[in-house]
């Protein structure tokens, strides 16, 4: 087998290898994000949760009491701490909070394909003929995640920008570049032994090892410098990244962030011991300690079958602890001023139940969550049709929710972004501020 060190593909899989025995680090961790100067906006934190698959918000936001059977499903409705306003009858933590955040039911898009859709929500874009269906992890432009990483830059050695438990497809920076890569944990923070697979082994050393093993980096670069020079952008640009990483692994602030087991039992029960309710609660952990974006990617929100009993016995239980949950820890800690949540999935499911008593895909019409860091809660803002098959009125769609995000974290939709190629291109796509919310 041919050993293309020059390449950079060679030397990347030495150094993940040999991370314990070098850096300490394999390359997601290593290629952490560049700092770009600092923007004033009326937040200055995002979460972003997304429920893959697309939650059925005809069951739990935006009810249908009035149509026919075949459409409205068994689920009854509820009253919520906001005068009007109902929710779906298995949120009873949801419905005490809703004066947290606020709704956007008229929210529509013309994809409903699982791929496409995902990178229109994650980047406001709808994808081109020459999209890949999302398998690739950096798609066709970059996530809003990888926009704020880019605009906004880190705050010391955190890391502006994390995806757990796992990185979407469409989550990652595109033409940005390394410099706008996610930081992903790669494992489950409900899992007893949790542990950020690229942090633990570097904490657990002493920090003077960790530059013994630095020096035996440098001196493989030395070995190499010839072959570097070879056209191989990601490996010059190395080196950054690495003493990026080697300051976050030896940081006792990005030790206690990651660090879920220091969160009180009852705490932790309360947002529910899943992988949504850790995420949630690791999310709030990371805000605080200055991450400036954290995708929660969620899954399987996806119910062609049985869309019901999946709700009821498996998706919304979790979802009403956690969500209620994220919102109200992050207010009594004086955080949801700051920080800007977004729950929502790529899209709806249909308004006709299906034979096997699921729902199917339905990007037409369906309802997105946002709260805190200058959204005003307890607002419901625009209305779907009779069943909830179009907009009735004020159809919003992912351009407008980038450029709302955008703007409420300081950056100005309407400014551009450049390839490596220098070609500009616009950082919402026309979004419209959605101004209800404010």
């Amino acid at each position: 087998m041919k050993k293309a060190y020059c390449d950079g593909i060679r030397r990347r899989d030495f150094l993940r290898v040999g991370a314990a025995g070098a850096l300490g680090v394999n390359l997601p961790l290593a290629q952490l994000l560049a700092a770009e100067p600092k923007l004033k906006g009326n937040a200055t934190n995002f979460i972003f949760v997304f429920l893959k698959g697309g939650m059925s918000t005809i069951d739990t936001f935006d009810l249908k009491p009035n149509a026919p059977e075949d459409v409205r499903g068994p689920f009854g409705s509820i009253p919520t701490n906001l005068p009007g306003v109902r929710v779906g009858e298995h949120l009873k933590q949801t419905a005490k909070v809703m004066h947290h955040f606020s709704q956007v039911r008229s929210f529509t898009h013309r994809n409903a394909g699982h791929g496409p859709a995902d990178h229109y929500m994650f980047t406001g874009f709808h994808p081109t003929s020459g999209f890949n269906g999302g398998l690739k992890p950096n798609n066709q432009h970059p996530s809003m995640g990888s926009v704020i990483a880019h605009k906004l830059g880190a705050r010391g050695a955190i890391p502006p920008y994390v995806c757990l438990p796992n990185m979407h497809n469409s989550g990652s920076s595109a033409y940005l570049g390394p410099d706008a890569v996610p930081f992903t944990i790669e494992a489950d923070p409900a899992s007893p032994g949790f542990k950020v697979p690229d942090l633990q082994p570097p904490l657990a050393v002493d920090a003077s090892r960790v530059a013994d093993r630095q020096s035996l980096l440098q001196d493989v670069d030395r070995f190499q410098q010839r072959a570097e020079q070879r056209a191989n952008s990601g490996a010059k640009e190395f080196g950054v990244f690495a003493q990026r990483a080697m300051d976050l692994m030896t940081s006792p602030l990005a030790k206690k962030a990651f660090d879920i087991h220091q969160e009180k039992d009852k705490l932790r029960d309360a947002y529910g011991r899943t992988t949504l309710g850790q995420s949630c609660l690791m999310a709030r952990r990371l805000i605080e300690a200055g991450v400036r974006c954290v995708t929660v990617d969620h899954s399987n929100w996806d119910t062609h079958y049985y869309n019901f009993r999946v709700l009821e016995e498996d998706l919304l239980p979790k979802f009403d602890l956690a969500i209620p949950t994220l919102f109200n820890d992050l207010h009594d800690r004086g955080l949801l001023e700051k920080t800007m949540v977004v729950v929502t999935g790529e899209f709806g499911r249909t308004p006709k139940i299906n034979k096997d008593a699921g729902r199917d895909h339905w990007s037409r019409c369906f309802t997105v969550l946002l709260g805190g860091g200058g959204i005003q809660g307890g607002r419901v803002i625009g209305k779907s049709d009779k069943w909830a098959m179009d907009p009735a009125e004020k159809p919003y769609g992912p351009e407008d929710l980038c450029a709302t995000v955008y703007d409420r974290l300081g950056i100005d939709p309407r400014s551009e972004m450049h390839t490596p190629e220098g070609r500009p291109i616009m950082l919402t796509n026309s979004g419209r501020v959605i101004k209800e919310l404010l």
